[in-house]
């Protein structure tokens, strides 16, 4: 089920049924009884309110068909939680693992979101100038999961203690995404642009996908294998 509440009578009709709202985004200027009311119920429920433009709202609803929305909210994934939260409540959770280039962090982060993750883990030494190149990339994504910047492997043994199963892509892998499950608590792992997952990770990994490749070079780009699973793995938890 999708995760975004889109106009004003949807985001109303969410709030007054209880569902587990945990931003919302207004189109800023946006005036009518309607907004007025969203906002009164945020500030009484303490959810988080974002004011964007109207190009935001455009590119970010579900649907344009009936115009440029005046609101939406998102439901289910709460962008603030910790990873003890994350872990606790389960799901599935991306590991970037040595990742090197903002601009294809920032895409794989849009992916993630996009295809329902509950989480994005980088481990990429960025400084503070690469790290915000990687927001813009995901378009601004990150502002809607949660976005954890720490050790791939003290991540992946942690998420073992709770039970999740770890599923590296890599070369060295003998399964094709669709012969995995992907269902229940798990990480997916994709390596860096030139050294791939590191050794430690794949040895603590349950399972290890191959990425099927039959043209001359012999890799893709890195949010390319990451999409690839990320719809395979949509498919089947859905």
């Amino acid at each position: 089920m999708s995760m975004q509440r889109c106009g004003e009578d949807e985001v109303l009709t969410s709030i007054e049924e209880g569902e587990d709202i945990n931003l919302i985004l207004i189109k800023r200027d946006a005036q009518s009884p309607q907004i007025s009311k969203i906002l009164n119920y945020a500030e009484e429920l303490t959810i988080k309110v974002i004011y964007g433009s109207e190009n935001d709202l455009w590119r970010m609803s579900r649907s344009n068909s009936d115009g440029i929305p005046d609101a939406l909210c998102l439901v289910g994934r709460n962008p603030e939680s910790s990873m003890v939260e994350i872990l606790s409540k389960g799901g599935l959770i991306w590991l970037l693992a040595g990742a090197s280039y903002p601009v294809n962090i920032g895409f794989c982060i849009r992916t993630a979101e996009v295809s329902g993750a509950d989480a994005v883990i980088i481990d990429a030494e960025l400084n503070n100038q690469e790290r915000s190149a990687a927001k813009r990339a995901s378009m601004k994504s990150h502002r809607f999961l949660p976005v954890f910047w720490t050790s791939g492997i003290e991540s992946i043994l942690m998420a073992k203690n709770y039970g999740f199963r770890i599923i590296s892509i890599e070369d060295v892998g003998d399964s094709a995404p669709w012969d995995i499950d992907m269902t229940g608590n798990i990480v997916l792992v994709v390596g860096g642009e030139r050294d791939g997952i590191p050794k430690q990770i794949l040895e603590h990994s349950d399972e290890i996908i191959r990425i099927p490749m039959s043209g001359f070079v012999p890799s893709f780009n890195l949010q390319a294998p990451l999409s690839y699973v990320a719809i395979e793995a949509q498919r089947q938890r859905s």
